[in-house]
């Protein structure tokens, strides 16, 4: 029986149209049985001979793994990165590669907003106090009158911006892409660096800039500065960053990736450091379009090709 796996680490089965079809054709659709991301082994096992189709989170994806699909004829991930997806291993096994771009947008802009505003006034700070049984107010700062520097002006970036117009900040941008916005100023990074309250990351993860903001950047921040990393972990040294925020020379950090996840470093034990869990994308109508636009990419290439 041929299988399209689903990988991600949840997937509500309603958002998958073509489901009762597929059955009728023969053709299983299968959950991650985790819950979590898949390692590079439990993919590898998942790609099996009959796997003809693949709903992607950020399991590895790899030329190893690619490499031992025989059967394997598109993979739809649901979100924007690609990264974990290797994409000329893919092209040489004739397997077509999407993602979904446009609905994630909206949520990981305001999830980047959220913990902009959680780290300024301490808000996860004080509930772990009030938990704890101390019942003590802790002065924070205002957003209004701030710069902040956004790196990657692309569709997150761009909503970003527009979200934070109306608590009057000063948002300056550096892409060296997309440099043409009217709405803000284009920078270098060390100026953006150099000159932002916060900073917040919102590019794709490469080779090329791995470690993008390291400790040589981190330096360079404002004093007191805060990093938002909603994008990528590869993207921050979080060995320096760890260094950064003991020293007191930069003020906080809002993360919602690691290099290697789940998370369990000593960035966890910093009280100026407030975490999620990859989550960018996990607000139930967000989600729920991500689910439906990768699953009928998937199907409608799968049925192009002659595969039902």
């Amino acid at each position: 029986m041929r299988h399209i796996m689903i990988n991600t680490s949840s997937f509500d089965l309603d958002n998958f149209p073509d489901l009762t079809n597929l059955k009728m054709m023969g053709i299983a659709v299968e959950l991650n049985p985790y819950g979590r991301k898949l390692t590079e082994e439990e993919t590898l096992h998942r790609v099996g001979d009959d796997v003809i189709g693949l709903i992607a989170g950020l399991e590895p994806l790899n030329a190893r793994v690619l490499g031992s699909a025989k059967h394997l004829k598109a993979i739809a991930r649901v979100g924007i990165g690609l990264d974990t997806v290797d994409l000329e291993a893919a092209r040489t096994h004739g397997i077509a590669v999407f993602n979904t771009p446009e609905p994630p947008a909206q949520a990981v802009a305001e999830l980047t907003v959220g913990h902009i505003l959680g780290i300024l006034r301490h808000i996860s700070r004080v509930d772990r106090a009030i938990r704890a049984g101390e019942w003590k107010g802790k002065f924070g700062q205002l957003l209004a009158g701030k710069t902040v520097g956004i790196v990657g002006y692309g569709r997150i970036g761009r909503k970003v911006s527009e979200l934070l117009a109306p608590f009057g900040v000063n948002v300056i941008a550096h892409d060296p892409v997309a440099n043409d916005a009217s709405a803000v100023r284009f920078v270098d990074l060390p100026t953006l660096l150099s000159t932002s309250d916060i900073v917040t990351l919102h590019v794709p993860y490469t080779t090329e800039n791995h470690h993008l903001i390291g400790a040589r950047e981190l330096a360079s921040m404002k004093p007191g500065a805060l990093l938002v990393n909603i994008a990528r972990g590869g993207l921050v040294d979080e060995v320096a960053l760890l260094a950064s925020l003991e020293s007191n020379r930069l003020g906080g950090a809002a993360l919602d990736c690691f290099e290697v996840e789940p998370y369990s470093g000593l960035l966890k034990d910093l009280d100026n450091v407030v975490m999620t869990a990859h989550m960018g994308t996990y607000a139930t109508e967000t989600r729920g379009q991500m689910e439906r636009e990768a699953a009928t990419q998937l199907v409608e290439h799968l049925r192009k090709i002659g595969e039902f």
